[in-house]
């Protein structure tokens, strides 16, 4: 979800609204994949993970 914040800037309300909205105020309630696309639109792409770990550039 870094990667949003990332893009939008790290202080973006939009961008942490609908992280709350659809993330973190749903808890443990729902499967975290589905919360993730409904934030994203879209499944996690792992390249950003990667990239933040050092593995690729």
């Amino acid at each position: 979800a870094f990667q949003a914040f990332a893009e939008k800037g790290i202080f973006d309300q939009e961008t942490a609204r609908l992280f709350r909205e659809h993330v973190l105020s749903k808890g443990n309630t729902e499967d975290p994949m589905e919360l993730y696309k409904k934030f994203r639109g879209a499944e996690p792409d792992p390249v950003y993970l990667l990239k933040n770990r050092g593995f690729i550039e």
